[in-house]
């Protein structure tokens, strides 16, 4: 268990807050982030990452968890934050985020997107589609900027996780084929630009990773390239964008410290750009799940039980798959408690299942709670953080839930949760009815 979660006089306490008075003021279901959580992990990042190498930069990437208020966050940490979307840049833009510290990622920017991030002047632009470039010189010429282009690379290098998250084996969407009569041109055509200035190459190879072999490998591809633009053009690849992928807590994985992934690929790029003839790289990461996992838990009331002997007793709460679609969608899994009965001994086996219509929207299988467990009980599953919030649907025109920010036994909202008059807002009956 995490420093944030403490179990005292037989509560769940996060971050200094006794979930189950959370769940009487705020309500359920309830997403809860850590202030505490995000910022240790920004810490370490610091210590093991940006105060050890010259110019390097965690860029967070905001998929994983993005509201104004984490912007807010990073924004006073002093991080950079990687986007994907137009509204991901809108959400920057409304808490004045510097910038040159916003990172524009994604595999299909629709013109009006880049059209957004070059009129903002974001640092970097991440291009990772044949035809971007005459897109991005469009926008260029009509806001009369120029802008700094990091080319991604598909290194054809299969990382070990689930293939919904792996990203960098040759078969992607992700990221330029690394085929000569492909990709070089693609570069020449960045450095020619007069509104593009080629700033280097990044790479991504996938999520939740706890080794760094696959890493070291996509690497050496990588520098490889840098290599050969070196001949061909004598451009050096001044930076190098490592991606994110590392692996955080959700059962009893052993998180790996950043410095395990990171010591080493600074010391491989090291040795490979002094081969190549270039000064070593700016390093650049974009951990986002790594960041926001473990800082956020989810808070449920418990309803329904039902008792199918000799098969299977299932609990039901009032959220689900609207609120955390990724068991539904690569068989996640996710442990917890039940925040007020947290010291009772856990000797009943059940599935915690939510309230959608789908025999799909299942929490927690084969999840241990104490025979006690009745309607009113809160259940608080841990590590959804990431991906829960961001990935929140209106299924059955069910609200998404609220989030709440706690920090030292303080908590407020971060995102007030959806009414139904905010889910029907757009709808119209249409005239031709």
């Amino acid at each position: 268990m995490s420093d944030v979660k403490v179990i005292k006089d037989g509560k769940l306490y996060f971050d200094g807050c006794d979930t189950t008075e959370l769940a009487k003021k705020y309500g359920t279901p309830l997403y809860v982030m850590s202030y505490t959580e995000i910022t240790k992990r920004l810490n370490e990042l610091k210590e093991q990452f940006t105060d050890k190498y010259p110019g390097a930069r965690v860029a967070y990437a905001s998929k994983a968890f993005c509201t104004e208020g984490m912007y807010e966050i990073l924004k006073q940490q002093g991080a950079c934050i990687d986007v994907v979307s137009g509204g991901e840049i809108y959400a920057a833009k409304k808490v004045n985020f510097p910038a040159e510290r916003v990172e524009f990622n994604g595999n299909n920017k629709l013109p009006s997107e880049i059209d957004m991030a070059v009129e903002y002047g974001v640092g970097r632009i991440i291009l990772d589609g044949l035809n971007e470039i005459e897109l991005i010189e469009e926008a260029c010429k009509k806001y009369n900027k120029k802008m700094n282009i990091i080319i991604r690379i598909t290194p054809g290098v299969a990382a070990s996780t689930h293939d919904y998250i792996i990203t960098g084996k040759k078969d992607s969407k992700f990221g330029i084929p690394l085929d000569e009569e492909v990709f070089m041109p693609i570069v020449k055509q960045v450095i020619d630009s007069e509104y593009l200035e080629f700033v280097g190459l990044h790479m991504h190879i996938g999520s939740q990773l706890f080794e760094n072999d696959a890493f070291l490998q996509a690497l050496d591809v990588l520098m490889d390239w840098a290599g050969k633009i070196k001949k061909e053009y004598d451009v050096d690849v001044k930076e190098v964008n490592f991606g994110g992928g590392y692996g955080a807590t959700y059962i009893d994985e052993q998180r790996k410290p950043y410095s395990f992934f990171l010591d080493p690929m600074m010391e491989r790029m090291n040795e490979r750009a002094k081969e190549i003839g270039i000064q070593c790289p700016v390093a650049v990461v974009e951990p986002g799940r790594s960041i926001a996992a473990e800082a956020g838990i989810t808070l449920y009331t418990v309803g329904q039980i039902k008792d199918i002997k000799g098969l299977r007793k299932y609990v039901s709460v009032d959220g689900g798959m609207g609120d955390n679609i990724r068991v539904a969608l690569y068989q996640a899994e996710y442990t917890g408690v039940i925040a007020n009965k947290a010291e009772e001994a856990k000797d009943d086996k059940v599935t915690v299942c939510g309230k959608c219509c789908e025999s799909g929207d299942i929490i927690l299988t084969d999840f241990m709670v104490p025979k006690s467990v009745e309607r009113g009980d809160i259940l608080a599953t841990y590590s959804t953080g990431a991906y829960g919030y961001s990935m929140a649907s209106n299924y059955n025109n069910n609200p998404i839930p609220g989030v709440v920010l706690v920090r030292e036994g303080k908590s407020d909202w971060m995102v007030k949760p959806q009414t139904y008059e905010q889910i029907v807002q757009n709808n119209v009956i249409p005239d031709i009815i």
